[in-house]
């Protein structure tokens, strides 16, 4: 590649700030394309082109089948609408005439819209694009409409080159800034699954929801080459979070990943720091400033990044930490092998802090007609579907709601899918449980406080109760060996209720270790046992995260009180510690941290 770059000829007109509007204009353009030979590339940038010139200088690209790179970026300022999909057929007329192969398409910071997409229809799909590489649509106002003609016409060149036993290859595919939102979204996702090759995918500032992002990440787990990939500044949420969670199992050389400003907030910390903490050694770049993530958050992600001997950036900057939370987690970062990556905390506030400016920033957003607000609620429906409504595209409403069909079922699989604070209830089940030991489906309970009044139980009831249990029911487990008696019953569950089972009679044990011995020997022998299981299911941070919650360690978005003795399970807990065989250090080096932070 670097010979082949040596050898590269071409012509620049780069930032001439000239206005072409017939061929006289560009004549010293025709010129030195009919003069010249080889012509790897055209560079056009920063110039404003009319039809008539567009004409000319696509006539004299057709003796240029070696033509590779197209750099038309920012070539349209104040050019009409219908003027600019003309100019776009005649440049991609002499391309075609000449068979020429490119590599490179720039067409940036042009107003495209789908009436320019209208002038790439035929180009798009031709065999000058076979052998594309890299495609940079950024700021071109595509909407989500020019996102579907995008779309279609990515997945008919893809099929196009396979039918001429020319496979594309597409690397590199930029195209942020142009309101694509959900719908827009959609459609991408369509093409990245179909291209399968690609290396880099960057999306900024589009308007995308959580119901988009699910659609897209669909399609990236399908790339898994995938070295950079940015989001930056699209409303992905936790329910987002989650979807994106899962692509980073599928897409293990990422080398940059760029989520800020994406309000992820503590709880999709969460989930990228367990889905980023075994692997993705090549990891150069997260960032994820600006998520109103708070310093536990923060802290996860910190120690998910400890093994990343890569690692030049880490910007955390923006978030929900305060003062005494930036000191935790830049101490922190000192475990790390290469501790300056972490990014100046410059523009940390306290959530009480950005509390308190919230209606003063409300108040300014009324006030300012001109300024871009769709963020500016905190508080907006996730659970509506997406703003389809506010596109009027005049001629695909059809589209539309095609679109809509086709994703109607993701409400529900979004709605169980992992999510921090809802995939693990604070509680456990409904006093009435299903017969069915195997089934996953059980009635979570949200209240019912009340202790039950026997003096006596079984190792069922004990296991399945909703509140912790007394002494004397305790005490009433006759069996000789009660571990034994109440793994059989946990045993009959599977996935996620085993793993609550696990969780809460533990707690139930660690509630009474203070006061009896048996129930603090029980409380650490099922601590090794739910770290066991997760270690073995490659859950360990998910159930990390829930027993900080559960025993006040760790500050839960949604709030709730424990029903259990939170002191004495900190105690059955360090106890566990003490042991040598106890999980592995990771868990112990993240339990200790927090059990520290709780004793100063």
């Amino acid at each position: 590649m670097a010979a082949q770059e040596s050898v590269e000829q071409g012509i620049s007109f780069q930032d001439k700030a000239q206005t072409w509007d017939n061929a006289e204009h560009v004549k010293a353009v025709v010129d030195e394309l009919n003069s010249k030979s080889p012509v790897h590339f055209l560079n056009l940038d920063g110039n404003t082109l009319g039809v008539d010139a567009a004409k000319a200088i696509g006539d004299a690209l057709k003796r240029h089948p070696e033509f590779r790179k197209a750099l038309w970026k920012n070539l349209f300022t104040r050019r009409l609408k219908s003027e600019i999909p003309l100019a776009l057929k005649h440049l991609g007329a002499g391309l075609i005439a000449a068979g020429a192969k490119l590599t490179v398409l720039d067409l940036s910071d042009n107003a495209l819209g789908p009436n320019g997409m209208q002038g790439l229809e035929e180009f798009l799909r031709s065999p000058v694009l076979y052998s594309l590489q890299e495609l940079y649509l950024n700021n071109c106002g595509l909407g989500p409409e020019g996102g579907r003609m995008l779309s279609e016409a990515l997945i008919d060149l893809h099929q196009n080159a396979k039918v001429a036993g020319s496979p594309l290859q597409l690397r590199i595919f930029v195209a942020g800034r142009n309101r694509l939102e959900n719908v827009g979204a959609k459609a991408v996702a369509k093409a990245l699954k179909t291209l399968q090759t690609l290396e880099e995918i960057s999306m900024p500032q589009n308007s995308i929801y959580h119901v988009g992002i699910s659609a897209l990440a669909e399609g990236f787990k399908l790339n898994p080459h995938l070295r950079v990939l940015n989001m930056n500044d699209n409303t992905v949420t936790v329910k987002g979070s989650a979807k994106i969670a899962e692509v980073f199992e599928h897409t293990p050389l990422l080398r940059e990943i760029n989520f800020g400003d994406c309000l992820i907030k503590t709880d999709g910390a969460y989930l990228f720091a367990e889905a980023l903490e075994a692997k993705h050694e090549q990891l150069e770049v997260l960032d994820l400033g600006f998520n109103e993530i708070n310093y536990d958050g923060g802290l996860m992600i910190v120690t998910a990044m400890q093994n990343k001997p890569k690692l030049k950036s880490l910007n955390l900057d923006g978030n929900w930490f305060g003062q005494e939370g930036c000191s935790q987690i830049t101490a922190q970062m000192q475990k790390c092998l290469n501790p300056n990556a972490l990014q100046s905390l410059d523009e940390v506030v306290s959530e009480e802090e950005d509390d308190a400016s919230a209606g003063e920033d409300d108040d300014d957003q009324q006030g300012d007609d001109n300024d871009t607000v769709e963020y500016a609620d905190d508080d907006y429906d996730e659970n509506e579907e997406d703003d389809d409504g506010e596109y009027d595209p005049n001629d695909t409403t059809e589209e539309v709601d095609e679109d809509d069909d086709e994703y109607a079922n993701d409400n529900s699989a979004e709605e169980t899918a992992y999510v921090t604070t809802n995939a693990f209830p604070p509680k456990l089940f409904n006093d009435t449980v299903s017969s069915n030991k195997g089934s996953n489906t059980f009635a979570l309970a949200n209240n019912g406080n009340t202790t039950a009044a026997s003096t006596s139980c079984t190792p069922e009831e004990f296991c399945l109760s909703q509140t912790p249990c007394t002494m004397q029911q305790f005490n009433s487990l006759d069996e000789n060996n009660k571990l034994q008696a109440l793994q059989g019953i946990i045993n009959q569950f599977t996935d996620d209720n085993h793993l609550l089972l696990l969780i809460f009679t533990t707690l139930k044990c660690a509630h009474l270790s203070k006061t009896s011995k048996p129930a603090l020997e029980l409380a650490i022998s099922l601590y090794q046992a739910t770290f066991d299981y997760a270690i073995k299911t490659k859950q360990e941070t998910r159930v990390l995260d829930y027993y900080l919650k559960q025993l006040g360690l760790l500050r839960s978005e949604e709030h709730f009180k424990s029903d259990y003795d939170v002191k004495s399970c900190r105690y059955a807990l360090r106890e566990a510690l003490s042991k040598q065989q106890f999980a592995n250090d990771n868990i112990k080096n993240t339990f200790q941290l927090f059990l520290d932070k709780l004793d100063v």
